[in-house]
């Protein structure tokens, strides 16, 4: 077990380290939110708040699991883990954790620098021959460290087909990648020669008793697994990454209480040497106001304290995790829901309390937003009364509702709603509503190219793609759809 001198080295350092930058702001001196949440009072209320939330929602099932520095302390599974079945979400089930994939990757690496197999500051090209970023020379410069802050240059994905491109100087500014995971993570397999699932269960794994994780399918989940489900409730194809298929990124399969172990790593270092554990959390990049990133993880300032933090969002998924090394508490919940992120807020006044800075950037629509209202009504309506019954109340709603309610955004999802459902002429429909309502914007054009050519109308998607790429020049999958139709 870590010594205490250990445990206050990492947190004080967090503290001292986010106190000195220039984006995060220390702990305040009001009363502390995060005292009681491990009491019996404050679980019991949990029991019936999340369900309330995931209510209101409209989630479809929540694993949670709150932990210290040193125990599991409560974890819980709420609603269904398939709608079709109606089978239930246990402490047991297995979630696809998305980008929460990322940290727990980090912490491998980590180690590897601390056992001297790879530094933080060599370029990743003195390791790994990388043929998809050779044809840009800025390739040289990306080191581990600024793929772990998030600061190689890379697009976060590049367009389906597409080739892979630096949009920023390396090592300049924050731009979210998980291309720049996979990258280090060919760079680590090829140093080590062990396949990414074989390598983290080495190191992470295994010494953590995280029993039910992995990067790849195993036969240990089909009767277990949270399924994905839609924003209607309709359960989602799984994704089951298989032998050779893991991606440091986003496929890490797990559950609530088995990444509450890897939390309470984190907050102790265990496995890293002390600087090492201290540099993971020690702001690397400024974010955003009270928002840096350390080695792998977001850091968060408020007056409740330091906190690092990520969030998970992959189709049908959405995770969320956030602990605080000086109150040593944590917590982590998965969600099989393409909803799981408009609670967000919520889980996060019933559970840690306080002001976030990381929710508010991340930007996720809360399930009480007068723009879900206004979706919502819009789908009732055309389910009841067909599509032109659907446009007549959009523009009825737009005089009688709030004016934040109203972007780009809100047509372009009920339209890929519909095009989800096979509903293409319908969701052409939309879209156009949506090119009409915002004629400058790049996006609706877009959308309504991929209308047009999932209706075979090859003549019309090529007419808006162009139209969209040549009011976004760097819409690279348009320039991507359109180099592929036109050969």
């Amino acid at each position: 077990m870590r010594s205490m001198t250990r445990f206050s080295l990492i947190a004080v350092a967090l503290t001292a380290t986010i106190g000195t930058s220039s984006c995060l702001g220390g702990a305040g001196s009001g009363p502390d939110p995060l005292a009681t949440l491990t009491t019996p009072e404050r679980l019991a209320q949990l029991d019936s708040v999340v369900p309330a939330l995931m209510d209101s929602g409209a989630v479809t099932g929540l694993a949670i699991a709150i932990a210290t520095d040193s125990a599991l302390v409560w974890s819980r599974g709420f609603g269904l883990r398939n709608a079709e079945t109606q089978a239930r979400v246990t402490t047991n089930s297995v979630f696809e954790a998305a980008s929460l994939s990322k940290p727990v990757f980090a912490y491998a690496v980590l180690q590897l620098v601390d056992q001297g197999v790879l530094d933080l500051d060599t370029p990743i090209a003195d390791y790994y021959e990388y043929s998809a970023i050779t044809h840009d020379e800025r390739y040289w410069l990306i080191t581990p460290r600024m793929v772990l802050t998030h600061s190689p240059g890379f697009p976060n994905w590049r367009p389906r087909g597409g080739r892979l491109t630096i949009d920023r100087e390396p090592g300049t500014e924050f731009s979210y990648s998980g291309e720049g995971f996979v990258y280090l993570q060919l760079a680590v397999m090829n140093l080590t020669g062990e396949p990414l699932d074989q390598l983290v269960r080495r190191l992470v794994f295994e010494p953590l008793g995280m029993t039910s994780s992995s990067y790849l399918w195993q036969e240990q989940f089909e009767e277990v697994v949270a399924m994905p489900h839609g924003s209607d409730g309709e359960v989602l194809r799984k994704n089951k990454p298989q032998r050779g298929r893991g991606n440091a990124a986003a496929s890490l399969h797990t559950t609530a209480p088995d990444f509450a172990r890897f939390m309470m790593a984190v907050m102790n270092g265990t496995r890293l040497n002390d600087s090492t554990a201290v540099a993971m959390l020690a702001p690397q990049i400024d974010v955003d106001s009270n928002l840096a990133w350390g080695l792998g993880i977001g850091l968060q300032g408020s007056e409740a304290g330091s906190a690092f933090w990520h969030w998970g969002d992959n189709t049908g998924y959405k995770a969320y995790t956030i602990s605080y090394p000086e109150h040593r508490v944590g917590v982590v919940w998965f969600t099989n829901s393409e909803n799981g992120q408009s609670i967000l807020e919520g889980l996060l006044a019933a559970t840690v309390g306080g002001e976030h800075a990381a929710a508010t950037w991340l930007g996720y629509e809360a399930y009480d937003s007068p723009k879900r209202a206004v979706r919502e009504s819009l789908v009732h309506t055309y389910e009841e009364h067909g599509i032109d019954s659907a446009v007549t109340q959009y523009h009825q709603l737009k005089t009688t509702s709030p004016v934040e309610a109203f972007d780009e955004f809100l047509l372009n999802s009920l339209g890929y709603r519909l095009l989800r459902a096979g509903r293409i002429e319908d969701a052409i429909v939309v879209f156009e509503l949506n090119v009409s309502e915002y004629p400058d914007a790049s996006n609706p054009y877009d959308s309504l190219g991929e209308a047009y050519l999932a209706a075979g109308d090859t003549a019309r998607a090529i007419v808006n793609y162009e139209k969209s790429v040549e009011l976004n020049p760097d819409n690279t999958n348009g320039v991507a759809v359109l180099e592929r139709i036109r050969k």
